[in-house]
């Protein structure tokens, strides 16, 4: 039994190819399948400039 990769036959070599590539795999699948809620979703809107007006957040009255 050999414990070097360096000494490891071809079909050893090949194992462990072929698992890591499995890993990768299901790895970026899960990563895909996490992200698919609605909440994460963006949307892009478009406003056309108008009028100029003042927004604010405030409930005070304006006087002039």
């Amino acid at each position: 039994m050999n414990h070097s990769i360096h000494s490891a036959d071809r079909a050893t070599h090949l194992k462990i190819v072929v698992v890591a590539l499995v890993a990768g795999i299901v790895l970026a699948g899960l990563s895909v399948s996490a992200r698919t809620d609605a909440e994460y979703i963006q949307t892009a809107r478009v406003t056309k400039a108008g009028k100029p007006m003042t927004v604010t957040n405030s409930d005070a009255m304006l006087i002039r």
